[in-house]
């Protein structure tokens, strides 16, 4: 099968929806189909040969966060170029809702379209005001998926006619393993806590911070990493020189994607204290994946990975009192982070892996290509 996935969002910027993406498609020419990403980007030299880089990006700033997305409506006759050519068999759109190079695709496309949705927030303006206008386009759809329960609530509060098959986001256990060769600077029996993420508002990295400064005091022994680069990356250096804890938090910057899972077999205790609007939350697979046990928030993403009191111990966001009392809690009970870990392993490899995960799509892309044939069949036109 010939496999086309779209992708709203800068092919060459880190992000979840990016590193999706990247993994399903090298999953599917693993399981032997040939797979295109068509995406914009900010840099014009990709290194993936089957990439089709659709315009450059701009930045704009949505949900606590920035996207980098292109909004060129002149991509039309790039985007029939590249069909043409390549001549898929199914095309995957991830967020086929958002401009505009998928709406820009699915209004072009006349074979079996599958959209995903990713995204989870309180409220989306374009979909609440731009419903008539976006009908057309998910009439269009032959199939439709979302990484989590919130994620398919979210789109369905506003087109309720639509109904998604969860399938989650995957991860590559053979990627991030426990048997990893550590970081050894950091094996100085100390308790490792480690973040990974980007440092945004809504990551929760302050309250991380201000709950790490609790434990510190009650256990000296222990140290805090951060990996990751963002917007709030002074004021939490600036947090941590106040709390007075500099010689007890690391804040590493971006760790390269191929040293990241060392960091994993590294730590003790893995931390994710989002404030909200995370409609999964691939870093918590990741670490379960890595035998590591979990400290989270108890928002509704993070719950849809996570088995709160099996492979996680869960708290309120924007609350440092109760994620230092749960910091404290792990790095006193080694037995409770063991049986976290080994719960969360065996959670990743039975519900998670990209084996799983690539197996469900394609079973959806198979059903997506009979609708098309049979709306062909009967005469139906979008």
């Amino acid at each position: 099968m010939r496999v086309g996935l779209v992708s709203p969002y800068d092919y060459s910027a880190w992000g979840g929806v990016q590193e999706h993406i990247r993994h399903l498609a090298r999953q599917l020419r693993g399981m032997g189909h040939e797979v295109g990403v068509l995406a914009p980007s900010s840099h014009k030299d990709e290194a993936d040969p089957d990439f089709h880089r659709m315009g450059g990006v701009i930045p704009i700033p949505v949900n606590d966060s920035v996207a980098r997305i292109s909004v060129n409506p002149m991509l039309s006759h790039r985007v029939t170029q590249v069909l043409a050519e390549q001549r898929f068999d199914v095309l995957h759109y991830h967020e086929p809702l958002m401009p505009t190079l998928p709406l820009g695709v699915l209004r072009i496309s006349e074979i079996a379209n599958v959209g995903t949705f990713h995204a989870y927030a309180k409220a989306n303006v374009g979909y609440s005001y731009g419903r008539g206008l976006l009908a057309p386009y998910l009439r269009k759809l032959h199939a439709t998926v979302a990484v989590s329960p919130p994620a398919r609530e979210y789109v369905r509060q506003y087109f309720p006619e639509v109904d998604p098959e969860v399938i989650p986001n995957g991860v590559d256990v053979d990627r991030f393993r426990p048997d990893l060769p550590p970081i050894r600077h950091f094996l100085d029996g100390r308790v490792n806590f480690l973040f990974v993420g980007r440092l945004e508002k809504r990551k929760g990295v302050v309250d991380l911070v201000r709950g790490y400064a609790r434990v510190r005091s009650r256990i000296p022994r222990t140290r805090l990493i951060i990996t990751g680069e963002g917007p709030m990356r002074h004021q939490i250096a600036s947090v941590i020189r106040t709390e007075r804890i500099e010689d007890n938090v690391v804040l590493l910057g971006r760790v390269p994607a191929e040293v990241l899972p060392r960091y994993h077999a590294t730590a003790d205790v893995f931390c994710a204290t989002a404030t909200g609007s995370e409609s999964f939350g691939i870093v918590l697979v990741e670490a379960m994946a890595a035998a590591l046990p979990v400290l989270c928030t108890d928002i509704p993403g993070y719950l849809s990975a996570v088995e709160a009191g099996v492979t996680a111990l869960t708290v309120r966001p924007r609350s440092p009192e109760e994620i230092g009392e749960a910091m404290v809690r792990l790095a006193s009970d080694e037995g409770l982070r063991r049986r976290l870990g080994v719960a969360g392993s065996r959670r990743a490899r039975e519900r998670f892996a990209w084996p799983v995960v690539a197996g469900r799509l394609l079973e959806v892309y198979a059903r997506a290509r009979l609708e098309m044939t049979r709306e062909v069949g009967s005469g139906v036109h979008n």
